[in-house]
């Protein structure tokens, strides 16, 4: 009943807001009678079935459950309706022959590198087709060294170790998971000399210090090891044998030793069961405070003492890569697509990840099928081989990248969920709509809206400006990488969406053999509640992208973001410069006193070039050009547009405007000017991305050519604004 009424208490407050974004009087009426469809259609029940069925078993690329899953869901399709094809291609992924760790001195110990079944949990127990842990993209190798402590691995990790006298050349590396994109850890570590890398996760993070284990509690036992791709995805997503082309017959193919993304050092993940004894026999300078974890040991810096023999090699595969692509025509507009999807493949069970993001999204599918024809068609997609590197999207993007750029009005993604609260991401153009669409979503914990719920989350964990800020509307955060947005997002320029909820439902199964439908169940979603709030937003974000007469998008919300993106890398070089200067002052009068850089880290006791003064002014001048465009543009569904097709494609493919056909500098295949991911972060996102790296990275040399390169296509934007207009004033 508190439901219900909730419902109709976010339907009365749209029709009084004067409406959804892009609908008139008449087209809200009927959009609210759908979704108030889709709320009643989307039924917890059918999630846990789906979700029971798909995570029964482990499900990775080429598996015989995998193959099972695509059959149902390729079923499941055709028999609410939608044209259903499945799409193949031959991609590399490897498969692990041999993995060893052994410590050899000062005492030895053999890694167990396995995993332990869980009695109380049947799919743990029959576990059927398991991948054991590995990183996949590791090359081969075969190596003995002494070991460090690296902490994450990230670059500031190296500085540190630097100033402690610590050389990881022709060494192996140990790094905690967490803080950074695990492959990042092998690149940075081979980019410092090292010559293997462990990657364990330590409880201070992921284990017993954050509360009870499984199968106790949903934190990652002694024995949980997270899998996981190690293929340099900052440089590029999909087959590393492809880059750039489909992996489909008669396209040319790399050779393996030629494929840049592939891991430089070998690499293995282990639990921090295993870790232990491995950083207890390290000596050495005790690590610094923020480096120590959870385990019961002094935690030391190393390099000199304890050894181990590390040992992967691989069985290079060819499989074939499934997706399953369903299709409601749209009625009005057939050849504008709305694109919504979430992967199927697994690294095992994988109940949380993907499987609850995908059951999502079939309920949302079912729902609409019983629906009248929507205007535009409406795609889901069930994407393979995402955890190896975004390849069953990336590949399918490839292959019909001409078409997608013509009709693609926006891609959805989900990529598993969980519980508590609203995460969101994407393009800023479809910020509006979405939280438009967000505040009519009612939690089933609270009974207010999601949106209002994640609002009062930042104002009780941020207070103050954010607080604010949330109020006055929320943004969507940057988008980097790590799922199937980022060949429609970075590298054509498809607006984008990612959402899911968070924050409550806490797990250490990610990527463990105990992402099973008994720990979802339990300990993330019970009564699978969060999964139908998921599956109501992104149906009706969908609805109503298929079914406005303007599309929502708000072009004016891409100034105010690149304004704030501008002002920060304005603010880096000022910095920077700031603190190369004092720091070579020291320098000069023989003070060797270390100075933190903009970032906090400590800067290197060497002289650095000056940081030159960057001419801004075309950028300033391209961003004031924008918004006075876009403050004079104003599109209102109940406006008679002649050109309303033609106005609809020019809003929808102005993203395009923001990619630059060069791509970025040392990564051709990611284009977008104002995202991407870190290069040496990976998943997370660097914003004005081929400025602000320029100048982090002290390749000033190409600050000037990325500053020309985003004027010009904020100029592009700003001509495709002003036709707009001219076709919405005639």
């Amino acid at each position: 009943m508190r439901l219900l009424f909730a419902t109709l208490v976010v339907a009365l407050a749209v029709q009084a807001s004067g409406g959804i974004l892009g609908f008139d009087a008449a087209g809200t009426e009927r959009q609210l009678a759908l979704e108030a469809e889709l709320d009643a259609s989307v039924d917890a029940a059918d999630l846990a079935f789906w979700m029971r069925g798909l995570a029964a078993r482990p499900h990775h690329t080429g598996s015989e459950h995998g193959e099972m899953n695509v059959e149902s869901l390729a079923n499941w399709f055709t028999s609410w309706g939608y044209d259903t094809e499945i799409t193949s291609y031959e991609i590399l992924i490897p498969r692990p022959t041999e993995r060893r760790l052994v410590l050899e001195s000062p005492t030895r110990f053999v890694a167990s590198l396995t995993e332990r079944p869980m009695m109380s949990d049947p799919s743990s127990r029959f576990a059927g087709d398991m991948l054991p842990p590995y990183n996949s993209f590791s090359p081969d190798g075969d190596v003995r060294g002494n070991v460090v402590y690296v902490n994450y691995g990230r670059i500031e990790d190296y500085e540190t170790l630097e100033r402690h006298g610590v050389d990881v050349s022709g060494k192996i590396v140990i790094a905690r998971y967490g803080a950074t994109f695990r492959g990042m850890k092998p690149k940075i570590a081979a980019l410092h000399g090292a010559i293997g890398c462990i990657i364990y996760s330590d409880p201070v993070d992921d284990g017993y210090y954050q509360g009870p284990v499984y199968p106790d509690g949903p934190h990652k036992n002694a024995t949980g090891v997270q899998r996981g791709s190690i293929m340099d995805l900052p440089l590029h997503a999909g087959d590393v044998l492809t880059p750039g082309r489909p992996a489909i017959a008669g396209e040319p193919r790399l050779a393996r030793e030629d494929a840049a993304a592939i891991a430089p050092i070998p690499t293995l993940p282990i639990s921090y069961g295993d870790a232990e004894p491995i950083l207890a026999a390290m000596k050495g300078p005790v690590a610094p405070r923020e480096w120590r974890g959870a385990l019961p040991v002094t935690y030391r810096l190393g390099g000199g003492e304890a050894t181990v023999h590390l040992k992967v090699t691989f069985d290079w595969q060819m499989l074939t890569a499934k997706n399953v692509i369903a299709r409601r025509t749209g009625s009005q507009f057939p050849d504008q697509w709305v694109i919504r999807g979430n992967h199927h493949d697994a690294w095992n069970h994988g109940a949380r990840d993907p499987i609850s993001g995908l059951i999502a999204l079939l309920a949302e599918a079912k729902a609409i099928a019983a629906m009248p024809e929507p205007k535009r068609t409406i795609v889901y997609a069930a994407w393979d081989a995402e955890e190896h590197g975004l390849m069953g999207s990336t590949e399918w993007v490839e292959e019909h990248i001409e078409t997608l750029r013509t009709n693609a009005v926006a891609y959805l993604n989900t990529d598993g969920n969980g519980r508590g609260f609203l995460g969101m991401g994407g393009s800023h153009a479809l910020d509006k709509a979405f939280v438009q669409a967000a505040d009519a979503v009612v939690d089933p914990q609270t009974g207010v809206s999601v949106l209002r719920r994640r609002q009062a989350n930042i104002c009780v964990n941020q207070g103050g400006e954010a607080c604010g800020r949330a109020k006055s509307g929320l943004q969507f955060r940057a988008l980097g990488s790590g799922s199937d947005y980022s060949p429609f997002f970075q590298h054509v320029g498809i607006p984008s969406i990612n959402s899911s909820f968070r924050g409550e439902g806490h797990s250490g199964a990610y990527h463990t053999m105990h992402d099973t439908v008994m720990h979802f169940e339990r300990d993330i979603d019970p009564g699978h509640d969060y999964g139908v709030a998921l599956a109501q937003l992104n149906g009706r974000i969908t609805l109503r992208l298929a079914n406005a007469t303007v599309l929502p998008f708000d072009l004016g919300a891409i100034t105010t973001i690149v304004k704030k993106y501008l002002a920060e890398v304005k603010k880096l070089a000022d910095d920077q410069r700031e603190t190369t200067k004092r720091q070579n002052e020291h320098l000069a009068a023989g003070d060797f006193a270390l100075v933190l850089d903009p970032s906090g880290s400590l800067m290197p006791p060497e002289r650095r070039p000056a940081v030159p003064h960057f001419n801004f002014a075309p950028l300033d001048n391209a961003v004031m050009r924008l918004e006075q465009a876009t403050d004079a543009l104003e599109l209102e569904a109940n406006r008679d547009y002649a050109a309303i097709e033609r106005i609809n494609q020019l809003l929808y493919t102005a993203e395009a405007e923001l990619m630059n056909p060069k791509g970025l500098p040392d990564r051709p295949w990611y284009r977008h000017q104002l995202y991407a991911p870190g290069t040496f972060e990976g998943y997370g996102a660097k914003t004005l991305p081929a400025i602000r790296e320029s100048i982090e990275y002290r390749n000033y040399a190409q600050v000037p050519g990325a500053i020309e390169d985003l004027a010009a296509a904020l100029d592009r934007l700003t001509m495709r604004v002003e036709e707009i207009r001219v076709l919405a004033d005639d």
